[in-house]
């Protein structure tokens, strides 16, 4: 499996704790980041054409009574993808800790 981009990451990320729409999945990558990475729309519903076709996310009518609109969630495809990446960082981060540990002793 390829390195997910930080887009992707992000994007999965902001979905792990439930269901958001659009905007929401932003203002999310906003807040994660702690404003450093601010996805435009382009780039937002690009990513999330592709996570669909892939099938790592599900898109359903959000219901509320002022207006309908699309929501996205996780499917378990995308839960595995992000745990994996999860995963893969931590590996990496160990291993470069440890080689920066063995550098300055």
């Amino acid at each position: 499996m390829q390195p997910l981009s930080e887009t992707v990451f992000l994007i999965l990320s902001s979905l792990a704790s439930g269901p958001r729409h659009g905007y929401a999945i932003l203002q999310e990558v906003d807040q994660l980041t702690s404003g450093r990475v601010r996805l435009s729309t382009g780039t937002l519903y690009g990513a999330l054409k592709r996570l669909l076709e892939e099938g790592s996310i599900r898109r359903f009518k959000e219901r509320q009574p002022e207006r309908d609109r699309q929501a996205y969630e996780l499917t378990a495809a995308g839960r595995k993808a992000l745990s994996l990446e999860i995963e893969r960082m931590r590996n990496l981060a160990a291993v470069v800790s440890a080689r920066l540990s063995t550098r300055h002793a």
